[in-house]
């Protein structure tokens, strides 16, 4: 199936064999360090920047609702995000993953969106819900 909006999404890891952990970055676009002047034209123009991540945070598929549930609760922490990344983790037969695994998962999405990696592998919603296509360059 492919994805086309959060509620595929929440389908598709409901329907996983194994339990599911998705895992949630929530970001900004900001100016990068001592930026040049195309830099700053293109930033405000919605289309350049570098991305800082927010806050992160994990959930069962069967604990959410809906992407305006998620963007409440993300709002009551920070209202300042823009978008959300997400990734699928799977855990081992009927065990979810484990704490570590998924700190250990977040915190290298933390880091690849810091610094400009390839986040390729990962889903983006803006706040209104609708898939980002984000290009590196």
């Amino acid at each position: 199936m492919e994805i086309e909006g959060f509620e595929d999404l929440l389908k598709v890891a409901r329907q996983q064999p194994e339990p599911q952990r998705l895992l949630f970055v929530f970001a900004k676009p900001v100016l990068p360090k001592d930026p040049d002047p195309e830099e700053v034209r293109r930033f405000e123009a919605g289309r350049g920047g570098a991305l800082q991540p927010l806050m992160s945070v994990d959930k069962r598929p069967e604990d959410l609702s809906s992407f305006q549930a998620l963007c409440k609760e993300a709002d009551s922490r920070n209202p300042e995000w823009k978008m959300v990344f997400v990734a699928a983790l799977a855990g081992a037969g009927d065990k979810p993953p484990s704490s570590e695994t998924v700190d250990a998962s977040l915190e290298v999405m933390i880091n690849t969106i810091q610094s400009g990696g390839d986040i390729s592998r990962y889903l983006a919603f803006d706040r209104g819900g609708d898939l980002l296509a984000i290009s590196l360059r």
